[in-house]
């Protein structure tokens, strides 16, 4: 059984420096509202005072009838004031007070609104950018020669010669990088020219010339990332691991069986399908007929 887990209340840190936001402005409002009722306080009472007692008698301003207005409407206005903040609590109350909360909340959501819009479009730019990067950058290849019985050879030696193969190989590869296995590099004479050569090597102390030594198939790929088509050239092992990176597999399949002590994993034909293949038929050259065969990763 499942349980539903009770919804937390979570504060959003951005709507609490809205709500402080808000909180000042009505803070401030206030001040000033409030400075504004003392002076006209003051000044209705000094006013008073000098008309009701007759300060300065030799100089009166109120003598005329529009002094007397104008005090008399400063008096109007501070009891309406003061009737509408203490008794009817219709000016600068609750009601004012979420008013005007709701006001600068929305005037402030309204900003980060349009900043969440600017920030989720670069974000937007940012990630297609790194897709683009990413469908360019990678287009991982293994490439192997493979008899009918997935041989692929014996005593770190190929079993057999197809000069054909070779030039296929070669023009594959030219320019890209290659990565390989220890055994099958030091099963060549040495390393493969026009091509920058990725050696394997558990042994942090092993080098060879013109060759780069990483310590797995992982740092290997990284250390290619500026290839747009890197290619695992073996051996048997290197081939298991890199079929959870691969796009893409140049098998030759040699039409033949034979006696082998490494060999190329099965192609799952649920991971990948063929789409392309170019059969030879053997002859003087050739002592074995083989086909070229192209098999991509199918979308998951």
């Amino acid at each position: 059984m499942f349980f539903k887990k009770k919804p937390q209340t979570t504060i959003n840190p951005q709507q609490v420096a809205l709500v402080e936001h808000a909180q000042q402005r009505i803070s401030q409002k206030r001040g000033f509202n409030t400075h504004l009722l003392i002076s006209l306080f003051l000044l209705f009472f000094a006013l008073v005072l000098n008309f009701a007692f007759g300060y300065k008698a030799d100089f009166r301003p109120f003598n005329s009838d529009w002094s007397i207005a104008l005090a008399a409407l400063l008096g109007l206005f501070l009891v309406v004031h003061f009737l509408k903040v203490y008794v009817f609590h219709s000016f600068m109350g609750k009601a004012w007070e979420t008013k005007q909360m709701d006001f600068l909340l929305d005037k402030q959501a309204v900003k980060v609104e349009k900043l969440k819009r600017n920030l989720d479009k670069e974000a937007a730019l940012k990630a297609s950018a790194e897709w683009e990067r990413e469908k360019q950058q990678k287009n991982i290849t293994i490439i192997a020669a493979v008899a009918e019985n997935n041989a692929l050879g014996k005593d770190n030696k190929l079993i057999w010669h197809l000069s054909d193969d070779l030039k296929h190989f070669k023009n594959l590869t030219k320019g890209h990088h290659v990565i390989m296995g220890r055994k099958t590099f030091e099963s060549m004479p040495r390393a493969l020219p026009n091509r920058t050569n990725i050696v394997i090597s558990r042994n942090p102390s092993y080098s060879a010339e013109n060759t780069h030594v990483v310590k797995s198939l992982e740092a290997a790929l990284a250390f290619a990332q500026e290839d747009d088509r890197p290619f695992i050239i073996g051996g048997g092992e290197i081939y298991r691991q890199a079929l959870t990176y691969a796009d893409c597999i140049e098998l030759t399949r040699v039409h033949d069986h034979f006696d082998a002590d490494t060999f190329f994993p099965e192609i799952d034909p649920a991971v990948w399908r063929e789409v392309w293949r170019e059969n030879h038929d053997k002859d003087e050259n050739h002592a074995h007929a083989f086909s070229f065969i192209r098999y991509e990763k199918i979308d998951s």
